[in-house]
């Protein structure tokens, strides 16, 4: 027989205390009064009984009945657990071994890896979930670039193939022939042949249940009611406890902060050993003239330095004014039109009093609103540039798009105008993220190499 526990590191007047009562001792032949000695070892402890033992197993009685208790309380325990929380303690007749809980050791063999690769300039591997075309995973790439942190995708998961191709394509030299792609639902995924374990993973994780209008549009009380997206937390999750990343970038629409997925996500992450940080990013102040607001998600490992995000500096301005983004467009092209049934629609939300209007732009704006996915089909409340004669209008054409989200050309190169805007209507403010990953790599340089010297002095 055995009993396993999985319990937290106690203390007692300073003292480090592993504590063991009930019939689960009773059941592996633990009585009360018998003897037992505590034979310690490195990064574990072994309680075996013997007639002549150190300790005596002590008692408590409660409504009439009497159990056995083991208390441990030694100052030895401090460094042997040395910055352990979550002990796993075995119990079978004969010995019980106390040792760190698997979860520490997974927290410190990341830690160690992540250190060990930020130390020796070798490539971060990161897993990227919900890839899209890959525009958040450039910005991450680019930001620990800008401070000397070279990067790889090790894992690369996305449903759309036409996404995918256009990411492998675009951003080719983020791949090598080691790259694990899997075109396919996050769920489908199966996770008992996972990877390799990695050091950063990424996901932006399906909004289509969180944001105001895709909960308008499909008639949804709650994010996590949506049939394909709303589950996509859970998946999520799993991947990363599988990939074990000594940090983690999830975005999403502002919303999705007070969902009970993120609810879920903060309790699991900090339950694996991480600390999470959150941030709002304004597209308007990291240099983007779209004014896209984005939650952003830090989660980094516990042994790693606390980080805040109060403090990060954008690394692109951002131009005065929409017209010195846009093309030369000639004022006769057929792509000024009238759109008629926008100015009805329009009309008719007004009357309904529903808060609807167009953004009808002449250019000379210092920012505009938040183009989505499906900005080729024309909506009514997404923007168009005005024509002087105030009747007729336009789009924003795919490489203004990029311009006003700040993202480099060459992501849409090749697409139809179409996909060109589905791939940058749902993906990130690039220079924010940029930003952010730039602000993340300093941040672990600086604990990289500050915890390698306090090591070195300690030895």
């Amino acid at each position: 027989m055995a009993t396993i526990i999985n319990s937290k590191l106690g203390e007692n007047r300073g003292k480090k205390r592993i504590w063991i009562e009930g019939r689960k001792l009773l059941r592996e032949g633990y009585e009360v009064g018998s003897r037992y000695d505590v034979e310690l070892e490195q990064g574990k402890v072994q309680l075996r009984p013997t007639p002549q033992g150190k300790y005596t197993i002590s008692k408590r009685t409660r409504n009439g009945v009497t159990l056995p208790i083991i208390d441990v309380n030694l100052q030895e325990l401090s460094e042997i657990f040395d910055g352990v929380e979550m002990l796993r303690i075995q119990l079978t007749k004969g010995k019980i071994v106390v040792s760190a809980h698997f979860s520490h050791d997974k927290r410190l063999r990341r830690e160690e890896r992540l250190r060990a690769k930020l130390r020796s300039n070798t490539k971060l591997d990161i897993a990227s979930f919900f890839h899209g075309g890959g525009v958040l995973e450039r910005s991450i790439h680019t930001g620990f670039s800008d401070v000397s942190i070279d990067s790889r995708i090790a894992v690369c998961n996305e449903i759309e193939s036409k996404y995918l191709e256009q990411s492998l394509k675009a951003n080719a030299f983020m791949f090598d022939d080691d790259s694990i792609i899997i075109e396919s639902p996050i769920e489908l995924i199966d996770r008992t042949k996972q990877p390799q374990e990695v050091d950063w993973f990424t996901a932006g994780i399906p909004c289509t249940g969180a944001s105001k209008s895709g909960r308008t549009k499909n008639k949804l009380e709650f994010a996590e009611s949506h049939d394909s997206a709303g589950a996509c937390f859970f998946s999520t999750l799993a991947m990363i406890e599988a990939l074990n990343p000594s940090g983690i970038c999830l975005e999403n629409v502002t919303e999705y902060a007070n969902t009970a997925s993120m609810v879920v996500i903060r309790s699991v992450l900090t339950s694996l050993g991480y600390r999470v940080t959150e941030t709002v990013l304004d597209g308007n102040d990291f240099g983007s003239l779209e004014r896209r607001k984005r939650l952003c998600v830090i989660a980094l490992s516990d042994g790693i330095a606390d980080l805040s995000l109060d403090e990060i500096k954008p690394v692109k301005t951002k131009e005065l004014h929409i017209n010195e983004i846009l093309e030369p467009i000639s004022l006769d092209s057929d792509r000024y039109r009238e759109f008629d049934y926008l100015a009805k629609k329009e009309a008719r939300d007004k009357a309904a009093k529903k808060g609807f209007s167009r953004q009808l732009l002449t250019g000379t704006e210092s920012f505009c609103g938040v183009i989505g996915k499906d900005y080729a089909k024309c909506r009514s409340t997404e923007p168009f540039l005005l024509h002087p004669d105030g009747v007729r209008s336009r789009l924003f054409t795919v490489r203004e798009h990029c311009a006003l989200k700040g993202i480099p050309e060459d992501m849409i190169e090749g697409l139809s105008d179409t996909i060109a805007h589905q791939v940058l209507g749902q993906s990130v403010i690039y220079p924010a993220f940029q930003a952010v990953a730039r602000h993340v790599g300093s941040h672990l340089s600086t604990w990289a190499n500050h915890s390698y010297d306090q090591t070195k002095l300690a030895a």
